[in-house]
């Protein structure tokens, strides 16, 4: 039987007594890449954070690999394999990309003596921050940026990677150039991807399945092909 990476069930959310999700239920499968679209404001960066345990539900339950995390917290989750990119970057600007990195691998409690060894791993999968790793980060374009914000994700190694629209302020060869480096990290180590994105044609080339969700429901799942009609993609949202 196939391993969930992340389990749903029934979740619900919000914020100030506004209700966000309602009764959402989601399966990210072990060593698969899940889209989830929707429009703006639909509620997809509300359930990345839930996911992620930087938002407490009002509703429903979530596993992690089979199981329940004692504490569903950040860094409970990080211990269990999975790593958020937010949407925004959030990149520390006046700290060097070593810094970052280097921040990074003390908060996920990696010893020194490896240190080095997760490093190049990243560098090999995003070679470009070579070029800059020297940089304070706000010094950096908003793609190199966004290099920073993956690789400083990957270095934790990862199960499960969440990726909260990482095209946004990207050119279309960029984005294409960072996100199939990352898909292929399916093969390699077996990672499943949560991928919100808007740029469906560069997401669906990598994608198993697409989720679809309007005002805080998911209303479609199926293949990529399944949207190739780009009336019916539209009729979605």
């Amino acid at each position: 039987m196939t391993t969930n990476a992340i389990e749903a069930i029934g979740l619900s959310a919000g914020y100030g007594g506004r209700e966000v999700l309602q009764d959402v239920s989601l399966k990210l499968k072990a060593g698969e890449i899940l889209c989830m679209i929707g429009h703006n404001g639909a509620g997809k960066s509300t359930l990345l954070r839930v996911l992620f345990g930087l938002h407490r539900p009002s509703g429903g339950s979530t596993r992690v690999f089979g199981e329940t995390p004692p504490n569903y917290t950040p860094a409970a989750l990080g211990a269990a394999g999975i790593a958020l990119v937010p949407e925004g970057r959030g990149v520390f600007p006046d700290l060097t990309v070593e810094e970052i990195f280097g921040l990074a691998l003390w908060s996920a409690g990696v010893p020194k003596s490896g240190q080095r060894e997760r490093i190049e791993e990243v560098l090999d999968v995003l070679p470009r921050i070579k070029e800059f790793r020297t940089r304070r980060a706000g010094t950096l374009s908003g793609g190199q940026q966004q290099m920073v914000s993956i690789g400083r994700a990957l270095l934790t190694r990862p199960r499960a990677l969440l990726l909260d629209e990482p095209s946004i302020g990207l050119a279309p060869k960029l984005f294409q150039d960072l996100i199939r480096p990352i898909a292929a990290l399916r093969e390699s180590r077996g990672m499943a991807i949560l991928l919100v994105e808007q740029n469906v044609r560069e997401a669906f080339a990598v994608s198993d399945r697409v989720l679809v969700m309007r005002s805080g429901k998911f209303i479609f799942e199926g293949a990529p092909s399944e949207l190739d009609d780009h009336a019916k993609l539209m009729e979605l949202f």
